[in-house]
């Protein structure tokens, strides 16, 4: 018994497989399109044979038609229209007969034709001539007079004919040509009408197939039909046709299939144009694919041969190829007995002793590609770092094959390349590693290799050494510059993110590299002033010029503590945007911008340290600020991340705690000013004592009070005053010493000013007397 996973069991059904099926799909194709051809033939035939038809009938008609209209246009007929004839006219009407035996001829099929006059009362017919008032049929020949043209095709029964000896009477039906007479007169007072028997018309309905069925009919009434018990019914009646099927016939000619009982039939039909008769014929469709059924099941036979034939021969040859494999199996088996042969085909089995030799091979040359890639990693980030001598450089640089590529340059420059991180993008930090090696690529790329070292990745920079040759300085600059912007559109366009690139100052030895590379880095701090997206060049920062020496802007940053302190948002954000300007409004080096930053973020530590606030209250526990600033090279990434991690969160703290530390501030200068009262204090002292700012203090007070500090201090005195004068005997030059006016009348102004009186007139309202050595 053959193995499920057997290659041989796999051959068989593969190429019987391969054979079967396109002998099927070819056979199952050759049936559809025979039969498609033997319908199609059969439609083609159908119309064929109406056209014939339509044109055998036709010319029969039409030669009537003419030979009648010969005889009412000859003399001798205008001769005779227009009087009376008698008998005794008889070379007249002799002549008259012989013209309209012209038109009884065989291929006319003519039986009998009549003339009529009924202004003049006269009818000539075969039998010869008649009074019209006396011919039997003259009110069936009257009610011709009102159809609708002046030559008309109808079907009549069989007695309508003049003469009991015509053929006319062997068919229950006439097919009847009528002229109204004259022809170009709107006056019709005769007419001309000839006679064909249905039956002959029948006649010529010569069908090859007995399984189709021919009509001519028009307006519903079966003209011509092989069945004479046909003629004259409609075919809505006999069933040939349903009242909507007959809006299929409104083409000039065409093909269709109806529903008829409990079959199906293919119509096919031709409107003459002479007459606007119909030529129908219905087939059963059922018939015709009993020819197609006969050919499909031939081609299923021979099918079924071929596919027997076929499977005979691919058993034979498949155990002809096999037998190679079956020997190579054999000695596989034997030499490794442990292979579960049931669980393995012969292929894998094979494959899996053969390819260990190419599968290690392989192994070891990838490990010895990855691992001379990272050496050349690692000597491209030492040689930016500065840690290769010029000896070791050389030689590294045969090693990795870089030697012709960098003896062939005659300047160098180094780029610098950084990712702007922000809220903005549609990437977060964790995409940062899948972004470097995104741009990585995209530098390989814009770089020819020939002119380039790198690109390597150093603490989230991308750094590249390229080189060229044959160029001035001036044209290398510009090759730079361009490349960069270059490489910065890519960017943007592939990414959708915004870089930074620094540009080094041009140098011929690549000893040079560290001090380029940190030229680069340099470069690249300048977003602290112009912004992200910036290509700026070492040769541009540096313009020899020494950087001036700017001070500090401690009132800003005071002003914005006390807005903090106050939980003044809107005021925060006003100063914070104010002391930025001020710092990047002036040229300084990076490290300047950084100084000035670091003095900030130190003094808001101040702060919260001074105020009792922890960074767990922040939400800032375990975090390193300085290392987040340092992170940061663009303006307004900084105001945004002071707004968002310190300045905000302190607000809320403070905003948190104002309610109660108000009071308790407003508490202790009041009682200050209460202690104190006697000398000569002010807010300044008091914020001295209370280690907070005099401006902070105010503002505290007169919040809580409603009152600033002096007026706090002038209302006390006064009521210490007004006490004194009611109370005791102090004179008010001691009152006045007392509370440290200059000279009395300060004091006696300012009291009156507040009372509306002197102190004296106060005193002899509301004073008493006070046994002299008491006091307040």
């Amino acid at each position: 018994m053959l193995n499920k996973r057997s290659i041989f069991l796999k051959m068989i059904l593969f190429g019987s497989a391969l054979c079967i099926l396109p002998v099927i799909v070819l056979g199952f194709f050759s049936y559809l399109r025979s039969s498609e051809a033997i319908q199609i033939q059969v439609k083609q035939g159908n119309a064929q044979f109406l056209t014939q038809l339509k044109g055998n009938i036709e010319q029969v008609l039409v030669t009537l038609d003419n030979n009648l209209s010969q005889v009412i246009n000859s003399t001798t007929f205008q001769e005779a229209f227009y009087r009376q004839l008698t008998v005794y006219d008889f070379q007249l009407l002799n002549s008259l007969k012989k013209n309209m035996s012209f038109t009884q001829s065989v291929d006319s099929k003519v039986t009998d034709v009549l003339l009529a006059n009924t202004e003049n009362n006269w009818l000539i017919s075969n039998d010869g001539l008649y009074d019209f008032d006396k011919f039997p049929k003259k009110d069936e020949l009257l009610s011709f007079l009102g159809l609708p043209l002046s030559s008309n095709w109808i079907l009549n029964r069989s007695e309508l004919s003049a003469s009991r000896m015509t053929e006319s009477y062997e068919c229950e039906y006439i097919v009847t040509l009528v002229k109204k007479l004259p022809v170009f007169s709107m006056q019709k007072k005769g007419l001309a009408v000839a006679h064909i028997p249905s039956c002959s018309l029948s006649a010529m309905i010569d069908n090859p197939s007995q399984l189709q069925d021919v009509v001519v009919f028009k307006d519903q009434q079966i003209l011509i039909h092989p069945n004479e018990k046909m003629i004259g019914k409609s075919v809505l009646e006999t069933g040939y046709v349903s009242k909507e099927d007959l809006a299929m016939f409104s083409d000039p000619e065409g093909q269709f299939e109806i529903k008829r009982g409990t079959g199906r039939y293919s119509v096919s039909y031709i409107r003459s144009e002479y007459n606007g008769w119909i030529y129908a014929s219905f087939t059963d469709i059922n018939h015709i694919t009993a020819q197609s059924r006969a050919i499909g099941w031939f081609t299923l036979y021979l099918c079924l041969l071929i596919i027997g034939i076929s499977v005979c021969f691919v058993w034979f040859g498949s155990r002809k190829i096999y037998t190679p494999i079956r020997q190579i199996m054999r000695a596989v088996i034997e030499r490794f007995p442990h292979h579960d042969k049931n669980r393995q085909d012969e292929f894998q089995m094979i494959h899996e002793h053969i390819t260990q030799l190419i599968e290690s091979n392989s192994s070891l040359r990838g490990e010895m590609q990855q691992y001379t890639k990272q050496l050349r990693t690692t000597f491209i980030n030492k040689l930016f770092q500065g840690k290769m001598k010029s000896s070791e450089i050389g030689e590294a640089l045969v090693h990795f094959d870089y030697e012709e590529r960098v003896a062939a340059w005659e300047r160098m420059a180094v780029l610098t390349l950084q990712i702007e991180m922000h809220e903005q993008i549609r990437y977060s930090t964790k995409d940062l590693d899948l972004l470097q090696f995104a741009v990585s690529n995209i530098l390989e790329e814009m770089v020819p290799a020939h002119q380039c070292l790198g690109p390597v990745i150093h603490d989230q920079t991308q750094v590249a050494l390229v080189g060229c040759s044959g160029m001035n300085d001036r044209q290398f600059k510009s090759y730079i510059f361009e490349l960069a912007e270059s490489i910065q559109h890519n960017i943007k366009s592939y990414l959708k993110l915004v870089v930074s690139i620094g540009i080094s100052l041009p140098f011929s030895k690549l000893d040079e590299a560290s001090r380029a590379y940190q030229e680069g880095l340099e470069a690249l701090k300048y977003r602290l002033k112009l912004g992200e997206g910036i290509i700026i060049s070492s040769v541009a920062m540096t313009s020899g010029k020494q950087p001036a020496v700017f001070s500090y802007p401690q009132h800003i940053s005071g002003e914005l503590i006390d807005s903090i302190k106050l939980a003044d948002q809107d005021k925060v954000r006003e100063l914070l945007k104010e002391w930025m300007e001020y710092v990047f409004s002036k040229e300084r080096m990076p490290w300047e911008y950084q100084n000035m930053l670091m003095l900030f973020l130190n003094e808001l530590m101040v702060v919260l340290q001074e105020s009792g606030i922890s960074m767990g209250e922040l939400g800032m526990e375990g975090c390193s600020l300085y290392e987040e600033l340092l992170q940061l090279y663009v303006g307004a990434d900084i105001e945004a991340w002071f707004q968002s991690r310190i300045l905000i969160p302190m607000i809320h703290v403070f905003t948190n705690r104002r309610d109660s530390l108000y009071h308790n501030l407003s508490a202790q200068i009041i009682d200050f000013i209460q202690t104190c009262y006697l000398e000569d204090i002010t807010l300044e002292q008091c914020a001295a004592r209370l280690h907070y700012n005099s401006s902070y203090l105010s503002t505290v007070f007169k919040q809580e009070t409603g009152m600033t500090f002096s007026d706090y201090l002038a209302m006390y005195r006064q009521k210490a005053a007004k006490q004194w004068l009611i109370e005791t005997n102090m004179t008010v030059k001691e009152i006045a010493k007392q509370l440290n006016y200059n000279n009395p009348q300060n004091f006696i102004r300012s009291f009156r000013k507040q009372e509306g009186m002197t102190p004296g007139t106060y005193r002899e309202k509301f004073g008493k007397q006070v046994p002299e050595g008491e006091s307040l």
